[in-house]
């Protein structure tokens, strides 16, 4: 018998078993955050006051923490949050008001800078390394690309159209910018941040709007609509219009759009629709052409956006319900310290090892698939 046999094996069970060891630890350190900016619905301070409100997603969403931060009017009073989102790269976490965009560090939470910009702040997006900000002006003509390090301006996007909603694709290839007083998209290349196409016309002024993983599509909220319209970004073209059957169009309290929330489940097989008027979520199934509306779900309050956990097991409309994706079961409220009911239109996970974040989601219901 060759003696270096049982010698071989104790060595590879023991490198196994701590290869498993330090997985295993690794997986009880990650923690997974739920950050919600506050006021998230208009200035509206009881719906969880001011500041970043951090959730323990995989502890019943439990309230863990306030964060402190700037963004207030000359009288002290906090501006409307518009925005947020996140690197795990840069360690840096952006809150936008309607004057200005804070950079706080996610492992001190310390406020780094904050600046105001010409023309106000709106819905951002972050750039996948880090390093780039598309800032839409407050409903104003342009969008600054803004460095995510310093804050500085390093150019200016003007497609006149009002700017509002703004995503950067997961690839960091291209930025599809969505005017409030537009039928159109703007597309750029987000590495020259030049105006490279346009998709539309939609069928009235773009609200908010989701991609697919692999930028293909493009589905819109537009004004007067209740439900939703489909886009090619490649071609440019509209595909599809579809109506949400067996609900009235009624008046919102906000927004002044029947559905004004869209979202896609990061595995693509479903997509979740605000419905304000009526109090629901409705979801439908998109394996399919156009997707087939499948369920409702009502919820406490008029939703007004709709984004999900990393891993897709979750969806948290602005009403600050929580629902199981799988089972479109309630299964948590948000509440904050004072046991007040948490809402927000700006909320997004980031996921920790220990104190360090390691991946960001986002506060759009993008596709993960590619």
């Amino acid at each position: 018998m060759n003696t270096s046999t049982p010698r071989l094996l104790s060595f590879v069970v023991l490198a196994l078993a701590q290869l498993f060891l330090s997985a295993a630890d690794s997986a009880a350190r990650e923690r997974k955050l739920l950050y919600v900016a506050e006021p998230g619905i208009r200035d509206y301070l009881e719906y969880g006051g001011h500041g970043v409100l951090v959730f323990d997603i995989d502890h019943g969403h439990r309230f863990v923490r306030r964060i402190a931060s700037d963004g207030l009017d000359a009288h002290g009073k906090p501006l409307n949050v518009k925005g947020i989102c996140a690197s795990a790269a840069t360690k840096r976490l952006y809150v936008s008001t309607t004057r200005t965009l804070t950079c706080m560090d996610l492992v001190t939470d310390k406020i780094l800078w904050e600046k105001a910009y010409e023309g106000g702040c709106d819905r951002m997006s972050i750039s996948p390394d880090g390093k780039i900000i598309y800032l839409p002006s407050l409903e104003s003509d342009f969008w600054n690309v803004v460095d995510a390090v310093t804050g500085e301006v390093l150019k200016k996007i003007t497609p006149k159209s009002a700017a509002h909603n703004t995503i950067i694709g997961l690839d960091g290839a291209h930025a599809y910018l969505a005017g409030r007083k537009a039928p159109v998209l703007t597309v750029t290349d987000a590495h020259t941040h030049e105006v490279s196409g346009t998709v539309g016309r939609f069928g009235n002024f773009i609200r908010p709007f989701t991609v697919n993983g692999s930028q293909t599509l493009c589905y819109m909220n537009v004004d007067d609509l209740l439900g939703f319209e489909i886009g090619d970004l490649k071609s440019g073209k509209v595909l599809q219009r579809v109506e949400i059957m067996g609900f009235t169009k009624g008046p919102p309290a906000r927004h002044g759009c029947p559905s004004h929330g869209i979202g896609l489940t990061p595995d693509e097989r479903e997509l979740w629709l605000a419905d304000s008027f009526n109090r629901q979520i409705h979801i439908f199934d998109a394996t399919v052409m156009p997707p087939k509306q499948v369920q409702s779900i009502a919820v406490r309050d008029e939703p007004g956006w709709v984004t999900f956990s990393i891993d897709g097991r979750y969806a948290y409309p602005s009403t600050g319900d929580v629902i199981a994706v799988k089972t479109h079961k309630l299964v948590a409220e948000l509440k904050d310290e004072e046991g007040r009911e948490v809402q927000s239109e700006k909320l997004m996970e980031i996921d920790f090892e220990g104190k360090e974040p390691v991946r960001a989601g986002d506060q759009f219901g993008l596709g993960r698939k590619r």
